[in-house]
């Protein structure tokens, strides 16, 4: 019976890249295909199925990060296929607990084999992280401090709106904002949104809000 395998990215001609190259392989079938997060859920809601997932981190104004746990219910395994290559936005998705991550960039049958591998409860990440983590080269992020509503804020302040044009954009209060400012603050230990600002551009935070 072959891999049931979804399809998770935001760019159609990739997809159907990918589609193409899936379709040919006996071993794997791909049952669904989505462009955003809603799909996915929706799909999971009607009792959706599948072995395995390739998600794209960057899914509109949507970190597929976000999907990770709801999939992970789901019992669907998880590689990230994705543009994003720095350390810290792999051990990011490492925390989440995805199975593998590959680069767009990969090639066809180095994806096909990461597909079985994690179907058969093995992981997948770029050798030279592994090689880092085992030399304690790579702690814990510094993003992993902040609630996701935080998050969502350090990107807009990376933007530079105000406390009220972020208020406004997420529903809620200056007040509130200002609340969560200053609890961002304290647990980068910045003192100002300068240091916010860059941080959140530094670490690729700002597409949170900027569906890049």
């Amino acid at each position: 019976m072959p891999l049931s395998v979804i399809l998770v990215d935001d760019h159609p001609l990739f997809r159907k890249g990918l589609l193409h190259l899936l379709e040919n392989r006996p071993e794997i079938s791909v049952s669904a295909q989505f462009a955003n997060a809603a799909g996915v859920r929706a799909w999971l809601l009607q009792g959706g199925r599948a072995d395995v997932a390739l998600l794209d981190r960057t899914l509109g104004e949507v970190d597929g990060l976000d999907l990770v746990p709801e999939l992970h219910q789901r019992n669907i395994k998880i590689i990230m296929l994705t543009m994003a290559e720095e350390d810290h936005e792999i051990r990011d998705a490492m925390e989440k607990g995805v199975d593998g991550y590959l680069l767009k960039s990969s090639e066809p049958d180095q994806i096909i084999q990461s597909i079985i591998a994690v179907s058969q409860g093995n992981s997948i990440f770029p050798a030279q992280v592994l090689q880092k983590i085992a030399r304690g080269e790579l702690g814990p992020s510094i993003a992993s401090r902040l609630s996701q509503r935080e998050l969502e804020i350090v990107g807009y302040v990376a933007r530079g709106l105000s406390n009220r044009a972020i208020g406004d954009t997420l529903g809620l209060s200056e007040n509130t904002v200002r609340n969560h400012l200053r609890s961002i603050l304290e647990k980068l230990e910045f003192d100002n949104r300068v240091q916010v600002a860059t941080f959140a551009l530094e670490h690729g935070l700002a597409k949170r809000s900027e569906g890049s």
